[in-house]
């Protein structure tokens, strides 16, 4: 989600260099198939070296040229709507899981609570 946010921040920020081609992130369920695919099974991924469990992974989601993106004139592909677009379902999948997150929390404090 952050990764996303910030292609689409870059894409904005872009918006009027000429010859700049915007650029997305591919969905998490396809990244997700494709470690299924790669690994055979649905493991852990850290993000850091640091991190407790999972494996440091050097095929993060690399953003890739959106070929859906039209050329203006000076051939830029980027669309502020699509842009303002992917930013909105960005912020609602990273609000949902701070909402899930939340729930776990409170279940977890609640169990707690009783004993």
């Amino acid at each position: 989600m952050r990764q996303r946010q910030a292609v689409a921040a870059e894409n904005v920020a872009n918006s009027d260099t000429p010859g700049f081609k915007a650029r997305d992130i591919a969905p998490f369920s396809e990244t997700y198939r494709a470690d299924q695919d790669h690994f055979g099974v649905h493991g852990q991924k850290a993000t850091r070296s640091n991190h407790i469990n999972g494996t440091v992974d050097a095929d993060a989601a690399e953003p890739f040229r959106d070929p859906k993106g039209a050329a203006s004139p000076n051939g830029n592909t980027v669309s502020l709507e699509n842009e303002m677009l992917k930013s909105l379902i960005a912020q609602r999948q990273h609000d949902r899981a701070v909402a899930i997150y939340r729930s776990s929390m409170n279940i977890l404090r609640a169990t707690l609570s009783r004993s």
